[in-house]
């Protein structure tokens, strides 16, 4: 993974568009046939919905550039999970097929022809083998996830697949409402949500928060949700 000069490597604010054109021109400078991109961060930290915008923008400035390859794809199937006693972590490092996600990242680097990677389905609970297609004309990859950066083994074998790391950076106080909020959507109530938010969620993004290695560019979002008074933690 290329290191960057210290002064890019501060907390940076920038809007989806400046993102995307910092992007670009790393991948014009590197002179690299293919960039692949590291976009980490703690659950609800909204690497989903940026990665997928940040590649629309890409994409807006160099038509079909840009590709994501979301880590969630490589969910373990609750028929795997159950036996090893792992449904109730569903979402912990030990949940995801990391070696999977390697090998194809190796492909991916090679860029010697199509490459299919699973994608997950949220509301059915399960992956997709094969939901989309890392194309020879795609230059930038961008691979987005919780344990991207992991130094923990086997996570920590990824590092030299990536050729630049993004990190986005929340703080606590806005995470919590965010995840009770996705687990009120879900379906849990307010002692459901509280419980998977702090004695679930909120492990991993510690994990991630304090073992993570440092990213070239940190990206910072200060935006917290308007949550609702029936989605605060219970007394429990």
């Amino acid at each position: 993974m290329t290191s960057l000069p210290n002064s890019r490597l501060a907390h940076m604010m920038p809007e989806l568009g400046d993102m995307a054109s910092r992007l670009l021109a790393q991948h014009a400078q590197s002179q690299r046939a293919r960039t692949v991109v590291a976009l980490a961060g703690p659950p609800a930290a909204g690497k989903s919905t940026l990665s997928e915008r940040l590649c629309e923008a890409l994409n807006t400035l160099e038509a079909d550039i840009a590709v994501v390859v979301p880590m969630d794809g490589y969910h373990f199937d609750n028929a795997v999970l159950a036996p090893r006693g792992l449904l109730d972590i569903k979402g912990a490092p030990e949940t995801f097929d990391a070696e999977g996600l390697r090998r194809d990242l190796i492909r991916v680097r090679e860029n010697s022809g199509s490459v299919a990677v699973p994608v997950f389905d949220r509301p059915l609970d399960l992956a997709r083998a094969g939901g989309r297609v890392v194309e020879p004309h795609h230059r930038i990859v961008l691979v987005e996830g919780n344990y991207l950066l992991l130094e923990h083994p086997p996570w920590s074998t990824h590092s030299a697949l990536y050729d630049l790391s993004i990190f986005l950076d929340i703080e606590d106080e806005v995470l919590i409402p965010r995840l009770l909020n996705r687990w009120r959507e879900m379906g849990q109530d307010a002692r459901g949500a509280y419980a998977l938010t702090y004695h679930k969620d909120m492990l991993n993004a510690h994990l991630i928060k304090t073992s993570s290695r440092a990213a070239d560019w940190r990206w910072r979002l200060a935006d917290a949700p308007i949550v609702q008074e029936d989605t605060l933690p219970p007394s429990i």
